[in-house]
């Protein structure tokens, strides 16, 4: 199953290439989409891929190849020097084109809590499983750590909240991840790069950053979402 975004993109690559012989520029499916950056667009590309509905041909530039469509899957043609086709709007009561990505989930392993403060034991094993919008994962391997602590509340992230990770070895400057300290404690914070060192900033002025070296700190994921619970 395609979310939304996904279905969207490969439609406008599947017209363009039919118009043009050539798939659309990163910079055009941006503008067609209406995101903010080109690592959206890579993201989604790679997920297609992933699904088996766009292959990449390799020594060529622009090079995109739509390998199959998925069904119900209809565009709609502006008039000419209008700009790109775009994916139909659906109205209310129409079938959707493609499943509304809040009803299309993915079930994920809840591995245990994961510390929003002072570290705590590395992450344990499965512990209770549950499903999550696929709009929110994109490609790869995910997993839900139960957020224990209050160093991360500036970056919007409470006590008891559920969070979404991605699985990963590496990450940017300036993303939260789950750090694996010293192979034995597990936490959550935004990593920085220093030179040679790796910095995890809290996001609560009540917490110091911590420095480590380069082979003290194990990224084990990337934070992706973030589910919380209003009782």
């Amino acid at each position: 199953m395609l979310t939304r975004k996904q279905h969207e993109l490969l439609m406008f690559i599947h017209e363009r290439i039919k118009e043009t012989g050539v798939s659309p520029s990163f910079d055009e499916m941006k503008d067609a989409l209406d995101l903010a950056s080109k690592s959206g667009i890579h993201r989604l590309i790679t997920a297609l891929e992933e699904r088996g509905f766009l292959r990449r041909l390799p020594h060529r530039a622009r090079a995109l190849e739509v390998v199959k469509l998925p069904q119900q899957a209809t565009t709609s043609a502006p008039p000419k020097g209008r700009g790109p086709a775009r994916l139909s709007v659906v109205e209310p009561g129409d079938p959707p084109l493609v499943p509304v990505a809040a009803n299309d989930t993915r079930e994920l392993s809840v591995l245990g809590r994961i510390a929003a403060g002072t570290p705590i034991e590395a992450i344990q094993q499965e512990r209770d499983r549950m499903h999550v919008p696929e709009a929110i994962l994109g490609s790869g391997e995910h997993f839900v750590l139960e957020v224990q602590g209050d160093s991360m509340i500036n970056a919007g992230i409470l006590d008891g909240d559920k969070v979404v990770i991605r699985r990963t070895d590496s990450a940017n400057s300036g993303d939260i991840v789950v750090a694996l300290v010293m192979g034995e404690e597990a936490t959550l914070k935004r990593l920085r790069r220093r030179g040679a060192s790796i910095a995890l900033e809290a996001a609560n002025p009540a917490y110091e950053t911590r420095i480590f070296g380069p082979d003290q700190v194990e990224v084990q994921g990337k934070l992706v979402g973030l589910i919380r619970a209003y009782h």
